[in-house]
């Protein structure tokens, strides 16, 4: 079997699967690991290192432009969605802000995340890049900005970036695929702490000395890819399949689900309403400690993208 099948052409051959995990309306689910409050559509909070609080479970955009882009975020935010994450790169911000537009949901119940591509890198040109952002998205400010990749002039951008969120036009800012020692070269010279590392993290990659030093400098960890886009047959993971099996739920509940216990905030994305309801049902149930142990067996310590490396 293809290793790198994806969640729908898995689904589409026939596998076990079963619709009613994820047609269950969205339970309320208060844990301590939520270290926030619940949301109004039930989705759990977590509360960043300046006291903003930002859901735990969100949706991506990545790939998904144009009419399809527009409508799976309007789709999303219907479902319950309210962390919708875009960026320069992806090309889509002017979807994701129609889609934004459509769905009637007032703007300060949202979470909205772009991103800073390397080519704007720079004091000037990041302040650049970051208006025509906003002017795509047809926002007047965003809830989290992060600098995309770890390449360029960061202290220039890092610079203009603590400005926009000093002038209230960012609620908080961030990184994105930071290592360790990159966020400590940041933090030689940063005003403002990062509040997130957004990283390619899930099943295979566990990024364990990343993840300890992300929690100890009280930085939040989000997963860019918290399906490995499908790749290492996880849609067919047969210690995964197990784990759901035992919960009536799917192997993405089971994947999403362990994200979540352990405080990483995750942005699946998917064109499909379905699984966008499916996603969002994961805190009805609880993994317990030998499910964990069963997937952290799982690590195969290396990334799943190394073209994206």
């Amino acid at each position: 079997m293809d290793k790198n099948i994806t969640r729908r052409r898995f689904l589409q051959m026939g596998s076990a699967f079963t619709t009613s995990a994820i047609l269950f309306p969205l339970a309320n689910y208060a844990s301590g690991a939520t270290r926030g409050s619940i949301t109004r559509n039930s989705i759990p909070v977590v509360k960043l290192n300046n006291g903003l609080q930002m859901p735990m479970l969100g949706f991506g955009t990545n790939t998904l432009t144009g009419d399809i882009g527009e409508r799976c975020v309007y789709d999303a935010i219907s479902v319950g969605y309210r962390l919708i994450d875009t960026a320069t790169v992806y090309g889509n911000e002017e979807s994701v802000g129609v889609g934004i537009k459509k769905s009637g949901v007032r703007r300060e119940e949202l979470f909205i995340t772009s991103k800073l591509w390397v080519d704007d890198s720079g004091y000037e040109n990041s302040k650049k890049a970051f208006q025509t952002s906003l002017d795509k998205l047809g926002l007047e400010y965003l809830d989290l900005y992060l600098y995309h990749r770890p390449r360029g002039d960061v202290k220039g951008s890092w610079k203009a970036m603590e400005e926009l969120y000093g002038h209230g036009k960012i609620k908080a800012i961030g990184v994105s695929n930071f290592e360790p020692g990159q966020i400590a070269e940041l933090m030689t010279y940063a005003k403002v702490k990062p509040a997130i590392n957004q990283i390619e993290t899930h099943p295979f990659f566990q990024e364990g000395i990343l993840y300890e030093d992300l929690k100890n400098r009280a930085v939040q960890m989000e997963a860019w890819s918290p399906f490995a886009a499908g790749r290492n047959g996880i849609f067919t993971n047969e210690t995964l399949s197990a784990i759901g099996k035992k919960y009536n739920k799917s192997i993405a509940q089971v994947v999403l689900r362990w994200h979540f216990q352990r405080g990483v905030v995750a942005i699946p994305r998917s064109s499909q309403k379905v699984h966008m309801i499916e996603n969002l049902n994961i805190f009805d149930f609880e993994l317990s400690s030998s499910d964990i142990q069963s997937i952290t067996r799982l690590d195969l310590n290396k990334t799943q993208f190394p073209e994206w490396s």
